[in-house]
């Protein structure tokens, strides 16, 4: 019963991932909405598709809140059938606490997520800005705006729409 419980709770805590929608380059920080930001146009020249390592620690973290949870009332649950309020129950508890504990600590402090690299063209030179998105959100050879949120930061805002997921 009790391996049942962790497996259960390994395969609930293993969706626990950081999707990286918030690092789109369509997507603003609320600091940045109703800002002038210096923007321009380019012309993409290839989009080749890129992984992209986000951070995952905050999922790591509720899932290991989540775990011990989960393990101590199936802890509680498997040694109440020893006898209520004994020695047992609590060692069992606890025990099932950090058994759930220990299975969020296997979700993972990085995550890699769907992602761009972006070459455009800009004064005779080449640059590319690696964003999170899909490849078809992005048309080679057309133009595309670009922003500059930062001095070292540049969001290219997507030129085409993926198709729609058929039913």
């Amino acid at each position: 019963m009790k391996a049942q419980w962790l497996i259960l709770t390994l395969v609930a805590l293993s969706g626990c991932a950081a999707t990286g929608e918030n690092l789109k380059g369509n997507v603003y920080r609320a600091g940045q909405v109703n800002m002038a930001q210096a923007a321009r146009t380019i012309k993409i020249t290839a989009v080749l598709p890129a992984k992209i390592e986000i951070d995952n620690s905050e999922q790591k973290k509720q899932a290991q809140i989540g775990g011990a949870v989960l393990g101590a009332i199936a802890g509680g649950l498997g040694g109440g059938f020893g006898g209520i309020g004994t020695g047992g129950t609590i060692a069992t508890t606890a025990a099932g606490g950090a058994l759930g504990a220990a299975a969020g600590s296997l979700v993972a402090d990085k995550v890699l997520v769907e992602g761009v690299s972006i070459a455009y063209i800009e004064n005779d030179k080449i640059y590319t800005s690696a964003q999170v998105g899909r490849i078809c959100e992005f048309k080679v050879g057309e133009t595309a705006l670009i922003i500059s949120t930062g001095p070292n930061e540049t969001r290219i805002q997507p030129n085409a729409t993926c198709p729609e997921p058929q039913k």
